[in-house]
């Protein structure tokens, strides 16, 4: 009885050691698949290079056509791009305003590898406000803004971009575009309004003659108001209308580099900017990077054209996280 005791056990223990490494088998079968980290392969953008760009314009003074801080900031960004290894050509052209006053446009355009075919447009606007019209104190509403955000963050992270192309060139061409005459819509407390198209007139004027002829170039990025803090940035309506794909692109991007608390999913509304006028004449499908606000009453970050719009709102995370999200998307071009 004791033998088959002990064959009893040894049948068992091998029945065990069977099941054991049957399941064993089972569980190889079904092993979880873990992704794998995201591997960048553009180079690391400085948010404090960034930062200093900001700071540079801002130091000028007020940005406002016109005004000698205008001229000399205008003179710093065309020398910054020559710098950067950028062949650059200047647009001026006359343009009469909804109050009557005649202005002289200054487009500042740096191109890298003009002769390649395939091209990637990065715009924003470089003149700041002429008035605090959001400001609650009726009495501080004509004077004009620093534009740290509105205006100097998106040519800051422009100007850190093209420090990284001189040390790093890619593989496409590359256009960059500072738009001047942005920011001087007709004021909310002009009271009476004048019809017309008066935001944006640089590239309104660019878009319809570019600074090559018939040029068209693969998609467009317009950076504008990309400093601030607790930025959120929203798929804007004319970006989705005319360059869904590109949104897509630029989102999922920044999801998989971990920006994906800046860059959000939901929708936001249709913004009159740059971007309107190049997509309409079909100069390259371009996405507007814009900070938007649900919880706000102007849709933008509180201090959008107020005196607060200065560097205390410049964040580095939120320059980082659009600075590296658009180098990773060009230098993935080929």
């Amino acid at each position: 009885m004791r033998k088959l005791h002990i064959f009893s056990l040894s049948v068992v223990l091998i029945i065990g050691l069977l099941y054991t490494l049957s399941c064993n088998s089972c569980q190889s079968g079904r092993q979880t698949i873990v992704a794998e980290p995201y591997s960048r392969v553009s180079p690391d953008f400085s948010a404090d290079s960034a930062y200093v760009f900001i700071q540079a314009q801002v130091d000028f003074g007020v940005r406002v056509p016109g005004t000698p801080a205008h001229k000399a900031c205008g003179d710093y960004l065309s020398s910054k791009l020559r710098t950067y290894g950028a062949n650059v050509v200047e647009q001026q052209a006359e343009i009469t305003h909804y109050n009557g006053k005649n202005f002289t446009i200054r487009n500042i355009i740096g191109s890298w590898h003009p002769e390649k075919e395939k091209r990637i447009l990065l715009f924003a606007h470089w003149d700041s406000r002429p008035f605090a019209d959001e400001e609650t104190d009726v009495s501080r509403q004509k004077q004009p803004i620093a534009g740290a955000d509105d205006g100097g963050s998106g040519v800051g992270v422009l100007l850190e971009i093209a420090r990284q192309l001189y040390q790093q060139p890619v593989e496409v061409g590359i256009d960059i575009i500072f738009f001047d005459l942005e920011d001087w819509g007709q004021p909310s407390f002009d009271k009476n309004p004048v019809q017309g198209d008066w935001w944006c007139k640089g590239s309104q004027y660019w878009s319809e003659q570019p600074h090559v002829e018939n040029y068209k170039a693969t998609y467009g990025i317009l950076l504008d108001m990309v400093g601030g803090n607790n930025a959120t940035f929203l798929k804007e309506g004319y970006s989705m209308q005319y360059a869904p794909g590109v949104v897509e692109k630029i989102w999922s991007t920044a999801s998989r580099m971990g920006y994906g608390n800046f860059f959000l999913t939901q929708s936001g509304g249709y913004i009159t900017d740059d971007h309107v006028s190049v997509n309409m004449q079909q100069r390259a499908p371009s996405v507007d990077i814009i900070n938007l606000k649900s919880d706000t009453h102007t849709g933008f970050a509180p201090h959008w054209h107020t005196l607060q719009d200065d560097m205390r709102n410049i964040d580095r995370n939120t320059l980082k996280a659009v600075g590296q999200t658009v180098l990773e998307v060009i230098y993935t071009e080929k």
